[in-house]
Formats: C-alpha cells, structure tokens, sequence
C-alpha cells in the first residue's frame, strides 16, 4: 500500500458518518477523487476583456517583459536560426537538452555540445552547464507565466531551476491562454508542474533584487507562430 493510499483511507474511515453533500459534483479531472469532490460556483469571469488572438499574444509579450524575461518572436522556419544566435550571444558551449525536444530547434547550433536530460545527473553537472532549451506546456497572458509540466520537450523540473541561462519555446497561438483559469483546463494537476514568471529574482529587506537566487538568472522567451 503506497503513502497516499495510506492516507486516503484515513480520511474516508474518518467522513464515513458524514452525511454526503447533496450538490453536484464538479466534473472529474486526472489525478483528483471524484468521491471527495464537491460543486464550486464557476461564474467569475474567466478572463478581462475581448481580446483578439493578436491581442493576447501582444499582452503575453508585454507583461513576460514586464517580468523582466527577453522575448523573441518567429516563425517555425526561424526559429533554428534564433536559438543558435541566442547561444551564440551567451557564449553558450554546452546546453541542456530534453529527450523530446524537437531536434530542428538545435540544427544551427553547431558550437554547442548537446548534453541529455539524465536522471543521474549531479545539481554540479547540472550547475556547469551554459544553457538549457525547453518547450511549455500553456503560457499565460494575462499574468506573464510559462507553465511547465514536465513533458517530452521539457524535461525533468531540475533542468530549468539550475542552469543560468533559460531559452523557452512558445508556440503560438496554440499554447497561449488569456487567464489563469483557461490554463488550468489545460493542466493535469498530477504532473510536477512549475509557474514561472520571468527569471528568478528576490530582494531583501532595502528592496535590491537579486536574479538567479532559485532558478535562472536570464530566461528568454521565443514565441514561434505556425507551429
């Protein structure tokens, strides 16, 4: 028996004389119990605005700059060029690499050494790294936030906490949302998920930011059209 097994048990052995709620429940999503589940009111607006797809992708950009990450835009055939220009320009030998990330985006980055994604790698190995490449799960306009989850062209979570230097794949419009609660329809709260908005950063108590405290201190964005 696993420890959420464990658990689960427990708090049905301690609700079974509690009488059930007679409301609907909501509908069921991966990874959740349906038994346990209870009717919440869902009539907020889920986004500010009547914003044209072009519109959306505009603000995503604006406030992933706000945030203080570097956006890049292009299109599919572009994008090779891009990424090997942006490690060129960071000077970048190694860059980490996601097993299913798309092996054109690193055509024309001839200079840097291709290092896999690998469990046994040491926060060490991986701190000696230059730069790391991913995919997104969703990107969120109106706050400015990549969501990671963990897929094939994104890899395991370590890999974009622990190198500096982060290049961040966004594919437009298909993976960008207006809010907060439309990207939670995309997600499956079972997968490691990881929120980010811009790079890592921090400030102590005089207000002087720190960047690159927990995770990259220079995350750029490549929103790629056509994809």
């Amino acid at each position: 028996m696993s420890s959420r097994d464990l658990i689960l048990g427990r708090v049905r052995r301690a609700l079974a004389d509690v009488p059930k709620d007679d409301t609907p429940p909501v509908p069921e999503r991966p990874g959740r119990d349906p038994q346990y589940e209870q009717a919440v009111d869902r009539t907020y607006l889920r986004e500010h605005g009547d914003r044209t797809t072009e519109q959306t992708v505009d603000l995503l950009a604006e406030n992933l700059a706000d945030y203080r990450a570097i956006v890049h835009r292009t299109d599919t055939g572009g994008l090779p060029g891009v990424i090997a220009r942006l490690l060129a320009e960071r000077g970048s030998r190694t860059v980490l690499v996601p097993s299913g990330l798309p092996t054109e985006w690193l055509a024309e980055a001839a200079d840097a050494t291709r290092v896999p994604d690998s469990a046994a790698s040491t926060p060490h190995e991986l701190d000696e790294i230059d730069s790391v490449v991913t995919g997104c799960a969703v990107a969120i306009a109106e706050t400015g936030t990549i969501v990671l989850d963990g897929g094939p062209d994104q890899g395991r979570r370590r890999i974009t906490l622990v190198p500096d230097h982060h290049i961040c794949v966004v594919r437009v419009p298909g993976q960008v949302v207006s809010s907060v609660p439309q990207a939670l329809d995309r997600l499956d709260p079972a997968r490691p998920l990881t929120w980010i908005s811009g790079p890592s950063a921090t400030s102590d108590i005089e207000l002087d930011r720190v960047e690159g405290v927990h995770g990259p201190r220079t995350l750029e964005v490549v929103l790629v059209t056509g994809d």
